[in-house]
């Protein structure tokens, strides 16, 4: 920036000085006045454009910084949605799953079949958290904020799917256990006839 400026000057230095043959038929004549102001903006115009440039480099770095702390409230945010989903199901099939089973509509060889599906369920959320600990810290796959935040919304969607599956088969089990229950109630009414 600052040497062009100076060749700015030098040309029309140059210019000023040389004689007059060698000037153009018409070319305007500049008084040393109205030149020295002239120089004087060409440099203050410089300087408002070097502090733009380091204003413009200064919004740059101050964007990046948001970015990454919106990034990491996302992270957070989405961290706290797959634990809560987690404690969520675990809740529903520590009590959820002690009840269905403890039901005496339940028939004992179903038993096996019912703790599995909620196992599996439970089985699967650990590895998600498990998974989730590693994306988590910093050397996983040399991973990106971005990336990690993609990870981890998918992680949400999951946990989001598996509330919804145990919420589902929890359900459809208490539908069954009614359904006996109802059928129980009728096969054992006393008839009037």
């Amino acid at each position: 920036m600052k040497n062009n400026i100076r060749t700015l000057c030098i040309v029309m230095v140059l210019t000023l000085l040389m004689p007059g043959r060698a000037t153009a038929q018409g070319m305007p004549v500049y008084d040393n006045t109205s030149f020295l102001s002239l120089v004087k903006q060409l440099v203050e115009a410089g300087k408002q454009t070097a502090e733009m440039l380091k204003m413009v480099d200064h919004l740059k770095a101050a964007k990046e910084k948001i970015e990454k702390v919106n990034n990491a409230v996302k992270q957070y945010q989405a961290v706290r949605e797959i634990t809560r989903n987690n404690e969520v199901l675990f809740d529903m099939v520590n009590s959820d799953l002690r009840e269905i089973l403890s039901s005496p509509y339940i028939q004992p060889h179903e038993i096996g079949t019912i703790s599995d599906a909620f196992n599996s369920i439970i089985e699967n959320s650990l590895k998600n958290l498990e998974f989730m600990g590693q994306v988590l810290s910093n050397d996983f796959l040399n991973m990106n904020d971005a990336e990690r935040l993609e990870v981890l919304e998918a992680q949400r969607e999951e946990s989001k799917k598996m509330v919804a599956d145990i919420t589902l088969k929890n359900k459809r089990y208490r539908t069954i256990i009614s359904f006996r229950k109802m059928q129980a109630v009728i096969n054992d009414r006393k008839t009037n006839y």
